[in-house]
């Protein structure tokens, strides 16, 4: 099980002393952390999906944090992102928030303001990536199966009765009971109520 024990902070600014700084804070504090010079660096080295979050600077050469945040999104990489700025506007922060940025902070900032923000994002991208798990195994397990038995359990999902399901499809009830009992072995499940946790988790309903 994923957890924030295997959580990195990903640190990406252009001043040498600043990410020295941020990588002393939070591996004191016991996070893991990868530093990067530039937003390019970072790109050209980022090569899976772990919990965690971003610390972006807002200026840098080349590729702002305002773009590198684009072009996370173009690369589906869905981590909570942290925006610290020495030049930071209002204007600026509302561009990044609604941009899907979870917080936007002005240098210097406290400490405990930055691991607060941290631990709060991370707590986000450990639930997040707890939720795709459970989406990928829910979605997997339907896969497995037929077109008839996914419309069965749509139907038993919404509380219909065998009968109700029946005359809806149009076959007989002993075929819905087979077509439940079925469904129930394939997702080794034992209720409608289990049914109805599974399609939500998958995303049918």
């Amino acid at each position: 099980m994923i957890n924030e024990t295997d959580a990195v902070i990903f640190i990406v600014d252009d001043d040498d002393a600043m990410r020295r700084s941020l990588a002393y804070l939070f591996d004191s504090a016991g996070w893991k952390v990868q530093v990067f010079g530039s937003a390019r660096d970072f790109l050209d080295s980022y090569d899976g999906h772990v919990p965690g979050c971003f610390l972006l600077d807002v200026r840098m050469p080349l590729m702002s944090g305002l773009e590198l945040q684009q072009e996370l999104g173009r690369h589906a990489i869905t981590l909570p992102v942290i925006f610290l700025s020495g030049h930071g506007d209002l204007a600026m922060a509302v561009q990044t928030m609604k941009a899907g940025a979870c917080d936007f902070l002005e240098k210097p900032c406290k400490d405990q303001v930055l691991l607060d923000a941290v631990t709060r994002a991370v707590a986000r991208s450990v639930e997040d990536s707890r939720r795709a798990r459970q989406s990928s195994a829910a979605a997997s397990a339907l896969a497995a199966l037929t077109a008839r038995e996914r419309e069965v359990a749509l139907l038993m999902a919404e509380g219909k009765a065998s009968k109700i399901i029946a005359r809806e499809l149009g076959i007989s009830e002993k075929t819905v009971q087979v077509h439940r009992h079925n469904t129930m072995a394939k997702l080794g499940l034992h209720s409608a109520a289990e049914v109805t946790r599974l399609l939500m988790a998958s995303g049918a309903l």
